[in-house]
């Protein structure tokens, strides 16, 4: 866990967020600044700076966190209309926490090309 980082803060339950999901290792929770209808970040609990150094490291994990992804899709009923999953990673991909995290997107309609 990195005392800085805002996603440790949110797995420490320091900072408050909406959990719709949890496993022993992956946390979900509602976007606070939501850009579809269904948006929810998947999280592993411990620390990776990015997607890639997460499945680099713990590919079983990297694993988890796209079955949770999918698993919340599901809840929201999105499962069958479909959904995008997002990895931004680095400053270039317009990742701003550096903390390895999916978004899962779904609910309307989505574009091509995104961003």
């Amino acid at each position: 866990m990195s005392s800085d980082c805002l996603f440790c803060n949110i797995v420490e339950r320091s900072v408050p967020a909406t959990v719709v999901h949890e496993t022993g290792s992956v946390l979900a929770f509602r976007d606070i600044n939501p850009q579809a209808p269904t948006h929810v970040l998947v999280i592993p609990k411990a620390h990776h700076s990015d997607a890639a150094s997460m499945a680099a490291a713990d590919p079983a994990l990297a694993g988890e966190v796209l079955d949770v992804a999918g698993t919340v899709a599901a809840d929201d009923g999105i499962d069958t209309g479909g959904y995008r999953l997002v990895f931004n990673t680095g400053k270039d991909g317009q990742q701003t926490v550096f903390h390895a995290h999916c978004h899962v997107l779904g609910g309307r309609g989505m574009e091509w090309p995104p961003g």
